[in-house]
């Protein structure tokens, strides 16, 4: 196709043209081979590489222009940095059976119910222990346990997120609830929060920190000082609520199995840069 077809070419008729974008690449280190996921960004100016802990999997951004044998080198480059970062990553826990997860920051055990009627609820065994109840087949446990928590989470960030609205005087237009990886909660312009639902896993004055996080981002929708003064005004020791977050946060991203939508702080390990 000619420099001037493709300038004045029908973007309808170009839609429809079979893309031959490669999304994944692989890459072979000390035996093994590792998946790298591909991004292509228009905004990036060199190759970059990170890790995605909720998916598992080292994903390399290119700039507009990059290529993918440039990618390729690049990666492979880095295998050792992408291998030891990958073997980093804490174990992925499944809901199941058995299943230690914790419940606003309190370690629950998940134990299964078949006989019994309902879903999904806590109780306390007899030495004290603090059990995750699943009612029906084996094969639902791991959805029910991710749909209840889901609801809890959507509850806690409701009110929590309703409070500190209140007391700053703004409104909130709906709150989203989302299986967020690269950030824990977000604001738009429309006056729409979201949050990702692991947030439930985490003590609860984290949770109430990422609320009141985002409910300033409503009055100031940015980083500044001003913004800080918010939170702080809401949230007078957020410190507390960052650091952990900053030291256990991407350890929340184990339980159960990784969502369609990965749309958290961030979830992925800082990443290594080329020209």
């Amino acid at each position: 196709m000619s420099w001037r077809a493709l300038l004045f070419r029908n973007p309808n008729t170009a839609s429809r043209e079979p893309s031959t974008e490669v999304s994944t690449l692989e890459i072979g280190f000390d035996g093994a081979i590792y998946r790298i996921r591909l991004r292509r960004n228009r905004q990036a100016r060199r190759y970059t590489l990170r890790i995605d802990a909720a998916a598992r999997e080292a994903v390399l951004t290119m700039p507009a222009r990059g290529n993918l044998k440039a990618a390729r080198e690049f990666a492979q480059k880095h295998g050792g940095w992408i291998a030891a970062r990958l073997a980093r990553l804490p174990e992925a826990v499944p809901f199941a059976d058995g299943t230690l997860v914790p419940l606003r920051g309190i370690v629950h055990r998940i134990a299964h119910r078949p006989a019994m009627r309902g879903t999904v609820w806590t109780e306390t065994d007899g030495d004290g222990h603090l059990l995750l109840c699943v009612a029906g087949a084996p094969p639902h446990i791991d959805r029910r346990v991710a749909d209840f928590l889901k609801r809890e989470a959507r509850r806690d960030l409701d009110a929590a997120s309703r409070r500190h609205a209140h007391t700053l005087g703004v409104a909130i237009r709906r709150i989203a609830i989302r299986d967020q990886s690269s950030r824990w909660g977000s604001c738009s312009s429309t006056g729409v929060l979201s949050f990702c639902w692991r947030l439930i896993l985490a003590p609860p004055y984290v949770l109430d920190y990422l609320a009141a996080h985002e409910v300033a981002h409503l009055v100031e929708l940015n980083h500044s000082p001003r913004f800080w003064h918010l939170v702080e005004r809401l949230v007078p020791d957020f410190e507390r609520a960052k650091s952990w977050l900053d030291a256990r946060g991407s350890d929340l991203h184990r339980y159960g199995n990784p969502a369609g939508d990965m749309s958290g702080a961030e979830a992925s390990y800082p990443g290594v840069r080329g020209c």
